[in-house]
């Protein structure tokens, strides 16, 4: 099998997972320009209107920016519970020491970050 029959086959499989959800079947679909989708719509659901185009698909592509950085983060972790152990702490740090994103002056950021150091140091001082 050819690797652009592949490609067209797991476009299919997506298509076909679309299509069998339970509710309205869609009135068109919004893809990017990957041609294999077009010729999966075309047998799985050729009634439905096709459109491809380079900014029609940013809604569905923005709304996965969440997901994407997740999977970034995830990529230098063993597991789930790993990066979970590591994010419980390193929130709570970040939160401290950088500073709130309304617009300040410098010397509200170097009070902010000297106060932060300070608590942290009476914390990491009480742990001691």
């Amino acid at each position: 099998m050819t690797d652009t029959g592949q490609r067209r086959m797991v476009r299919e499989s997506f298509v076909q997972t679309e299509a069998d959800k339970p509710g309205l079947s869609p009135k068109r679909i919004i893809t990017d320009k990957l041609r294999s989708y077009g010729a999966a719509k075309r047998d799985v659901m050729p009634t439905v209107e096709h459109r491809s185009h380079k900014g029609l698909n940013n809604r569905a592509e923005n709304s996965h920016v969440p997901l994407r950085k997740r999977e970034r983060m995830m990529q230098g972790f063993r597991s789930v519970g790993g990066l979970q152990r590591f994010i419980s702490v390193f929130s709570a740090v970040r939160n401290l020491f950088v500073a709130p994103h309304q617009r300040h002056s410098a010397l509200a950021t170097h009070i902010h970050r000297i106060r932060a150091m300070a608590q942290w140091k009476a914390v990491t001082a009480a742990i001691a």
